[in-house]
């Protein structure tokens, strides 16, 4: 009877998770397939559903020429890149830096300091995006390069990872280091950092989602189209006239696909770097 009620739970809840991935997958696989169809046939077979929803014979890659010829595409993905990927390297080494000065020094107002940086990862963007955009403007930084990277360098929750991994690190390491004559900043380059790969892929991942899917910021930031990224080039598809739904899912597609080629083969260290950060004081 035991075994019958096993089976019958584990039933259940393969019939669950079908129905829980279908509900994911219905939107991104309608999506992939509107990206190859004719702007007037997008809704054509949506209602009511039928094969021909998520299946067509008449594909056209027109949505995804438009986008790199019409569009300009190839920029728009060169300044989510490059913003990305800057803002990814910036913020490891400065947040492993002050991660580890919280894990290895003592001094005054620290426990202060570090509770600032846990709050800080706690607030939503939107409270500090006006007195955000006054500060980058003083500075003359409002359309550049800078002013999408520079606000996102400082990561408290990256800072939080960093410091709880180096506080698992044996002492001993630490002060054979010391007896040998090593100065701080190669302690923290030689021995830290390359002990603490799992995190520093998990804190790469996470500071790469954030800045591929960041909108509100950089649509005030920026102005013209020289400095467009990803997310805010997405809301343009919508005119006066109507909105180029192939083109758009073509987009959405593209903006998808890139991060999961990257999360995929990295979620193992993913994993195991959140995981090895185990609170710890």
């Amino acid at each position: 009877m035991e075994s019958k009620g096993k089976k019958q739970n584990h039933i259940l809840l393969y019939i669950f998770l079908l129905l829980m991935s279908f509900i994911i997958l219905f939107p991104i696989s309608f999506g992939f397939i509107s990206s190859f169809r004719h702007l007037d046939e997008i809704f054509k077979y949506i209602s009511p559903i039928t094969i021909k929803t998520f299946f067509t014979t008449d594909l056209t890659l027109d949505a995804y020429k438009n986008l790199f010829i019409e569009r300009n595409f190839g920029r728009i993905l060169f300044n989510t890149f490059f913003v990305t990927i800057a803002t990814v390297m910036f913020s490891l080494f400065l947040c492993s830096l002050a991660a580890f000065s919280f894990a290895v020094f003592e001094f005054k107002g620290k426990s202060l300091l570090f509770g600032v940086v846990l709050v800080s990862f706690m607030i939503p963007e939107e409270i500090i995006a006006i007195p955000l955009y006054s500060i980058v403007d003083k500075l003359g930084l409002i359309n550049t390069y800078s002013a999408l990277i520079l606000p996102g360098i400082a990561n408290g929750l990256v800072i939080f990872l960093y410091r709880q991994f180096f506080l698992d690190l044996p002492a001993p390491l630490l002060e054979a280091a010391r007896m040998d004559g090593a100065s701080w900043f190669r302690i923290y380059s030689r021995i830290f950092m390359p002990l603490s790969k799992p995190v520093t892929i998990s804190a790469s991942l996470l500071i790469f989602i954030q800045q591929w899917e960041s909108f509100m910021w950089p649509l005030i930031a920026t102005k013209t189209e020289e400095y467009r990224v990803l997310q805010v080039a997405l809301s343009h598809f919508r005119t006066e006239t109507g909105t180029y739904w192939n083109e758009l899912f073509a987009a959405i597609i593209i903006s998808i696909i890139i991060p999961v080629i990257i999360l995929l083969p990295l979620q193992r260290f993913f994993v195991q770097g959140i995981a090895s950060t185990s609170a710890k004081e």
